[in-house]
């Protein structure tokens, strides 16, 4: 398995070393239709047998349930998984897709112990606020979650879709290990918006989700049609209408250039993710066996550099038609 450093440390905390590949736990346990709990456990399990550690989930996803089914599979394997969690984004009991935002310091006390005692663990590896409560000053936040660091509740912070000035601030109260954001082919937000740059000041890690286009640049959607019901995706700007064609037309160009490559298409987009900088890591999500090994065959596609200038004309910065969340959402991202 390649490794990656998780940002640059500290004396008393050196970076660790964890997967360039991580997986992304959210999709089993909700938005992404009907779950399968056994097959879910039997591939983060498969997960680690393959040298994969980090896995990342969130207290929202399920609400809550997925922490609980990640608990269970690493159940007398944890000294082999690097479990990343946040906390943040609050869920309506009543209704699910109600969302609301919180970084208040008493809160993020309760979400860590609450999130510990759902994955059944003592310490939690690394900690992200995953969305940035506008109401509450960044470093009010990040000062709570450096006390849980302190309380040897938490090893690593990391934040989430925030915004590089954001991002400044919250390193001047306690390092930032890891920024997670949308990152991939059609969605080259971390390069114009000064994330990235940002990130590389601090040395802090680019943790890429939804590599695959939220499952789309691997060719197996081909119509709004192959969501399930309850599929979130089908409330997705970029799923829908007009969108959907042009951006299908997108795929199709993923699709070529893998077979020049003799690569999958999922491969060629994680292996162009991989190749953005040794500080970008990225988790693909899946909830089956297969989806895990074909995303890790990505660490053996090598993209030389005229590969990639080839790759960025095909796909420049804003070439996705569509945004990537409905209205509201796209106001708390770079925030």
């Amino acid at each position: 398995m390649q490794t990656r450093t998780l940002g640059k440390g500290t004396a008393t905390a050196p970076a660790p070393r964890v997967s360039a590949l991580g997986l992304g736990c959210m999709g089993m346990s909700d938005f992404y239709g009907t779950r399968d709990d056994a097959e879910s456990i039997a591939t983060i399990r498969h997960a680690l047998d393959r040298g994969l550690n980090l896995l990342d989930t969130a207290d929202m996803y399920g609400p809550h349930t997925n922490e609980v089914l990640v608990g269970q599979a690493i159940r007398g394997r944890r000294e082999q998984a690097f479990i990343a969690t946040k906390f943040g984004i609050l869920r309506d009991p009543a209704d699910p897709t109600v969302r609301g935002i919180s970084g208040r310091p008493e809160y993020v006390r309760a979400a860590c112990d609450a999130s510990l005692k759902r994955l059944g663990i003592d310490t939690i590896d690394l900690y992200y606020q995953h969305r940035v409560d506008p109401n509450v000053p960044i470093e009010d936040t990040v000062g709570a979650m450096a006390g849980l660091v302190a309380a040897g509740k938490v090893r690593y912070l990391g934040l989430s879709e925030a915004s590089g000035a954001t991002l400044e601030r919250a390193c001047k109260v306690h390092p930032i290990a890891a920024l997670q954001s949308e990152f991939s082919l059609w969605t080259r937000d971390p390069q114009t918006n000064g994330m990235l740059d940002a990130c590389r000041r601090h040395g802090v890690s680019l943790v890429a989700y939804s590599p695959l286009g939220r499952g789309f640049l691997t060719g197996a959607i081909r119509s709004p049609d192959d969501f399930a019901a309850d599929d979130y995706r089908r409330t997705s700007p970029r799923f829908q209408g007009e969108n959907f064609a042009r951006n299908l037309r997108l795929v199709e160009q993923v699709r070529v250039l893998a077979a020049d490559k003799g690569c999958s298409p999922a491969q060629l987009a994680l292996a162009w993710v991989l190749a953005q900088g040794d500080d970008v890591l990225a988790i693909p999500g899946t909830r089956h066996r297969s989806r895990l090994d074909e995303n890790l065959g990505a660490l053996d596609v090598q993209l030389s550099a005229a590969e990639l200038a080839t790759i960025d004309a095909v796909f420049p910065p804003d070439v996705a038609a569509g945004t990537r969340y409905p209205g509201a959402g796209m106001q708390l991202v770079n925030a």
